[in-house]
């Protein structure tokens, strides 16, 4: 189905049995999980660096980035390949999930605006959220999400790598 202007389209994911998306025109590629070359003095949840045909990309780990417990990759583990654009130009960088799920077509008014927490949760990077029957989907910015400013103001001195 094509997207249309009341209609979005995101590619599903999942992260510790939970539903994510982001804009599947922010999506460059799925890979599978391969070893990266690993970076010293950036954040814990910057796993490091793959090369995408001549393209340095960098690898988050979005289990680390969110604060959930990390597992061992397995076969089901993927990167995906994603779109950041910022300022004038357009940048990518993988995003480390446990899992594909499905293509969803989400029109604009089913879409939730994230709850308010008081501050006490950082849910700026939450666009939105999708009830589908009885499970839910958050939506992710990847602009913000990746933000590469933000992630290494993010990281305090014991999370970094080593």
């Amino acid at each position: 189905m094509r997207e249309t202007a009341s209609e979005r389209q995101y590619l599903t994911f999942c992260l510790a049995g939970e539903q994510y998306g982001i804009d599947i025109l922010k999506v460059k590629e799925i890979r599978g999980w391969t070893p990266v070359t690993q970076i010293p003095n950036v954040p814990a949840f910057v796993r490091g660096v793959m090369n995408l045909r001549g393209v340095i990309v960098p690898i988050i780990d979005l289990r680390s980035r969110f604060g959930l417990d990390t597992v061992v990759y397995s076969s089901t583990t993927v990167v995906i390949v994603a779109m950041i654009q910022k300022e004038a130009s357009d940048h990518i960088a993988g995003l480390v999930v446990d899992g594909v799920s499905d293509v969803l077509n989400v029109r604009a008014n089913e879409i939730q605006p994230p709850p308010d927490f008081g501050g006490a949760v950082n849910i700026e990077f939450i666009s939105g959220l999708v009830t589908l029957e009885t499970s839910m989907t958050m939506l992710l910015d990847v602009n913000r999400l990746l933000a590469v400013e933000a992630l290494f103001a993010l990281a305090v001195p014991d999370q970094m790598a080593a």
